[in-house]
């Protein structure tokens, strides 16, 4: 397999720049993933990965070549990467083996044969070459479009928003099922979406995207716990920054009171910061001295998501379960688990 590394990559339009100076490295076998809101530059790059957008400056490598640079610019017909997209892209008129084979066609039909079964073992759908993609559900077909882009052995598979077509618990079902997969075949991968529950259950390391350029590139786990802005704190998982001021290397002055927490080391005392409180930070108990009142709740069947409005009519989020139930308009108490707190300088 093939280690993907993009260097300083900037990517223009005319004099529009939509990729600004993006460096990330996916190592052989690993899974990573694009992940922004629309028109970050995620697809661009995805593009400029296929060979389908040339490069501005920097340079792409893929195994130890250089594919794309502002004077090198290898076809994407020659790069031998495979794709998955949203639509599936497969031949209504052809079979299930026939889909699969459309891009070995010039091995023999012995081993073709063979890598169809091979390839339907792998996702789960053995003795299905003879069907047509209108008779598979949009999972299957997923599933089918997968084994079509890894028939070729590529050195690098892209996935284009493979899972948006589906519903959200069966986007879930699926990520998890087409890691599996490349995991067994020792794939590398990137994956472009918007949706950080597929990035979670997918990826090895997630690089999020806004406005061109890249924020952050890390483990979910980092993203959602050591967010390095705000925009990744507010883009990763839910939460609510409240306003604070530094006291010491390891407390910060907010309106709910002094909250311990790790300080960035460049913020001084006095050195204004925010504070991320995730919903799961929250706890609502009978009596306390930290008090808010419930603007908006939200039913999610074992438990409800409160709205809090605190003093400054600023607010926060709370997760209860759902027979511990408050009315709107509501004063609740509640603590703070300060273990998993965020304190980031603010810009």
């Amino acid at each position: 397999m093939s280690k993907l590394v993009l260097q300083n990559i900037h990517i223009e339009y005319g004099s529009n720049a939509v990729v600004h100076d993006v460096n990330l490295t996916v190592e052989d076998g690993q899974i990573g993933c694009l992940l922004g809101p629309s028109g970050c530059g995620k697809t661009t790059l995805l593009r400029a990965i296929a060979g389908f957008e040339p490069v501005t400056r920097g340079t792409i490598t893929l195994k130890d070549q250089v594919i794309s640079a502002p004077d090198v610019h290898l076809p994407p017909e020659k790069r031998n990467i495979g794709m998955v997209f949203q639509d599936y892209a497969l031949f209504p008129h052809l079979s299930i083996a026939d889909n699969i084979t459309f891009g070995i066609r010039k091995q023999a039909g012995k081993d073709k044969a063979r890598r169809v079964a091979e390839l339907l073992e792998l996702v789960n759908l053995p003795g299905y070459e003879k069907r047509y993609p209108h008779e598979l559900s949009g999972g299957q077909q997923q599933r089918i479009a997968l084994a079509r882009a890894l028939a070729p052995q590529p050195r690098l598979l892209l996935l284009d928003e493979p899972f948006g077509s589906q519903d959200v618990e069966l986007r879930e079902m699926l990520a998890r099922e087409v890691r599996d997969i490349l995991k067994r075949e020792g794939m590398t991968a990137i994956l472009v979406t918007h949706d950080q529950h597929e990035a979670f259950a997918m990826a090895d390391e997630i690089g999020v995207l806004q406005s061109g350029r890249l924020q952050q590139w890390d483990t979910g786990y980092n993203l959602y716990h050591k967010p390095v802005n705000q925009f990744v704190a507010g883009f990763i998982g839910q939460g609510a920054l409240i306003t604070g001021t530094v006291l010491n290397h390891d407390t910060v002055s907010t309106l709910l009171g002094a909250i311990k927490g790790e300080v960035p080391l460049e913020c001084q005392p006095d050195c204004p910061v925010d504070v991320l409180i995730r919903p799961d930070d929250l706890k609502l108990v009978a009596d306390a001295p930290r008090k808010a009142k419930v603007v908006s709740r939200v039913f999610r069947g074992a438990e409800y998501l409160y709205v809090l409005g605190l003093a400054d009519n600023s607010q926060i989020l709370a997760l209860a379960p759902s027979h511990q139930e408050y009315a709107l308009g509501e004063t609740v108490c509640f603590e703070l688990d300060m273990q998993h707190l965020i304190i980031l300088r603010r810009r």
